[in-house]
């Protein structure tokens, strides 16, 4: 594999993505490491790289609520207002998944976190990417790199790519299940819930 580039283009990214790249890239929240979430190969390399819990699923940046479709999800009306009033933005959802064709992402809990992205550049990639996967760029249990300089101190040439986006300073987004039309937060983060969906839940 060929040293790894810094600071490619939106093309480019979009190529290294398609062809099964792993890259450290800015999301709406934090640095993040992310790769094509197609590629049961590259996902298992990603937990290798970043000596992730193999029993944790990333998270998944998708471009819309269409996206869901593509792993076989439905949702019903209600999840569907409360996604509406949640997405685009700094909340990731946690919703079940049932086909054992994804098992290789949501690692045997049959669940998946979601994302749609509040950053206008990062939904575009994906449109043109396909869904990503996503984590913050840093070992388990080590501090969350802040810098691209950081994220290679960390990683190295174990990454194929590195994209800049200046220093990014942040809590990892929030973490909420939708289960019965109830809204459970499971992580707080950089993301705001709005209080009438906490609300429906008493």
């Amino acid at each position: 594999m060929k040293k790894n580039s810094s600071d490619p283009s939106a093309s480019k990214t979009i190529s290294l993505f398609k062809r099964n790249r792993i890259g450290v890239i800015p999301t709406d929240t934090i640095y993040g490491v992310a790769a094509s979430a197609w590629s049961k190969k590259t996902v298992e390399r990603a937990y290798k790289i970043m000596k992730r819990n193999p029993k944790k699923p990333f998270i998944i940046l998708i471009s819309s609520t269409r996206d869901l479709t593509l792993f076989s999800i439905k949702i019903d009306s209600t999840a569907k207002n409360i996604l509406k009033k949640i997405w685009p933005g700094k909340v990731s959802v946690i919703l079940p998944i049932k086909t054992k064709k994804f098992e290789y992402l949501h690692r045997g809990t049959k669940t998946l976190a979601f994302r749609v992205p509040k950053k206008k550049s990062l939904i575009n990639l994906i449109k043109k990417t396909g869904p990503l996967i996503s984590s913050s760029a840093n070992p388990e249990s080590i501090k969350s790199a802040e810098t691209i300089a950081e994220a290679k101190k960390y990683f190295g040439n174990k990454v194929d790519f590195y994209t800049g986006g200046g220093k990014m300073k942040s809590l990892p987004s929030s973490l909420v299940e939708i289960k019965s039309g109830r809204v459970s937060i499971m992580r707080e983060g950089s993301g705001k819930i709005p209080k009438k969906l906490l609300e429906n839940n008493q």
